[in-house]
């Protein structure tokens, strides 16, 4: 039965924008994720360049009836780096370098992902998508390498409730 089962692949199926403003993250309203002043980055992100993570806390529960020791869930902490491609000083710097030019250190911001779909494929109402409230960290050029290209990697703080797989709002 495992081997009958679809999988969605990855490659060229993710969109990460950095969104200025969401009124309300429970439901994003299509204009604002699809603003002017919305900059979209998925194309500068490196291969493994998006690195969510998620700690979760337990909280032991011991009884006196019982030699086993239960479990509830404690707190959480998410966490995002992002590792981009940085055209600084190059040619392309000036229409080109969108990742850096907008992560400046201790600026504030949404980033929203969509996964799943071909990345050309326009936003659209009842597409679900991620929020991540973020305040950008220090850039950390990365060493060039042999056959590479230029690449900053940065912390981005997660400053509030990460919301997953929520849709998108027609108004």
């Amino acid at each position: 039965m495992a081997d009958e089962i679809p999988s969605t692949p990855a490659d060229g199926n993710f969109l990460a924008l950095i969104v200025p403003a969401i009124a309300d993250t429970d439901s994003p309203k299509l204009a604002e994720l699809t603003a002017a002043s919305v900059v979209d980055i998925s194309c500068y992100l490196t291969g493994g360049g998006w690195k969510p993570s998620l700690s979760e806390q337990v909280i032991n529960d011991e009884r006196m009836c019982t030699t086993q020791t239960y479990e509830k869930k404690g707190r959480n902490q998410r966490g995002l780096e992002v590792e981009y491609i940085d055209n600084t000083n190059s040619p392309n710097a000036t229409e080109f370098n969108k990742a850096k030019d907008t992560l400046i250190p201790d600026s504030s911001h949404f980033l929203v992902t969509r996964a799943g779909l071909p990345y050309e494929s326009a936003l659209a109402a009842s597409q679900k998508v991620s929020i991540y409230p973020i305040d950008a960290g220090e850039y950390n050029d990365l060493p060039p390498e042999a056959n590479s290209v230029l690449k900053t990697a940065q912390k981005l703080f997660v400053k509030g409730r990460v919301k997953i797989a929520v849709p998108i709002a027609a108004a």
